[in-house]
């Protein structure tokens, strides 16, 4: 199918938009973040205090009758999925005519910053591949290496309208571990706005570097003073009224939001993925490279 003039402009905006980003926040930090697929072997040197023994080289050290250890390096090549939530959730606060204007809506932000992870694993020269998901898998681009592929998942992300508005994300996560037979880095950009996702997502994890980042809209946090308004739910279609005048609504929602935040918090943690948290309306580069400096920082301590 060929793609629209408007598609082809969205996409060339977002890598002149991500260009300084991925330059100055991945240049030197890209590979610690990301630890690779596993080890291989490099050399062999003499023991020293404090080294693990089970790296012991029996052979060697008997040949030379002194104790000798083997030692790895990370393998380099990684291969980044990008699993990213379109569903109606995402949605909430979409601009009737572009999704691209500013602020970036929820699910406009998600593919900005999916671009931006997928060029920087371009410039490294590794695979990156993606995972379009509403309630369904409606699209699966095949990890690959090089820029024109990391321009092409942009362009599919952009291009991408979703047949459905329910979030099956457990599905989504289910999917992942059965595509991936290495190791790779997963990251998921959603709301976390499901139901089921925490054991699909502790089995991704168990195998897999897993990444959530989680995308909300303060609105949906903090009601406005507005007098009796109408919301719709994205998802199921369902309409109320709310009285957002009532400052106890207000403070309920809000209370209710919060709670929602800490339990997925809580439950991201508990699966083993690290959290990096982007709100729509704040500019995502400092905290996207304040989470991964984080990130960088604790795996080289480990």
């Amino acid at each position: 199918m060929p793609l629209s003039p408007e598609i082809l402009k969205q996409v060339k905006a977002i890598e002149l938009r991500t260009r300084g980003l991925v330059g100055s926040l991945f240049a030197g930090e890209y590979r610690s973040v990301f630890r690779g697929q596993g080890m291989e072997f490099a050399e062999v040197r003499a023991y020293e205090p404090g080294d693990d023994f089970r790296t012991i080289d029996w052979n060697v050290s008997a040949r030379l009758a002194s104790p000798y250890v083997k030692t790895f390096t990370e393998e380099r090549e990684l291969t980044l999925m990008l699993l990213v939530d379109q569903s109606g959730s995402t949605r909430f606060g979409e601009p009737l005519t572009t999704r691209f204007c500013e602020p970036l809506p929820m699910a406009a932000l998600a593919v900005v910053v999916a671009g931006v992870l997928a060029l920087a694993a371009a410039r490294q020269n590794d695979r990156v591949g993606a995972l379009l998901f509403a309630d369904e898998i409606e699209r699966v681009i095949p990890p690959r290496k090089g820029r024109r592929h990391a321009l092409r998942v942009i362009r599919d992300l952009v291009a991408f309208e979703p047949a459905g508005r329910r979030t099956n994300l457990a599905a989504s996560l289910s999917y992942a571990s059965r595509l991936l037979r290495h190791r790779s880095i997963v990251v998921v950009l959603s709301d976390f706005i499901a139901d089921g996702w925490e054991r699909p997502l502790r089995r991704l994890a168990a195998r897999h570097e897993v990444v959530a980042i989680t995308v909300d809209d303060p609105r949906e946090h903090e009601l406005p003073e507005s007098g009796w308004i109408e919301l719709l739910d994205a998802e199921s279609g369902r309409r109320a009224l709310v009285d957002t005048g009532s400052r106890e609504v207000r403070t309920r929602v809000s209370e209710l939001n919060r709670r929602r935040r800490e339990e997925r918090g809580r439950a991201l943690a508990a699966a083993g993925a690290d959290q990096v948290h982007l709100e729509t309306g704040v500019p995502y580069a400092l905290p996207l490279r304040r989470a991964f400096l984080l990130r960088a920082r604790r795996l080289h301590r480990g």
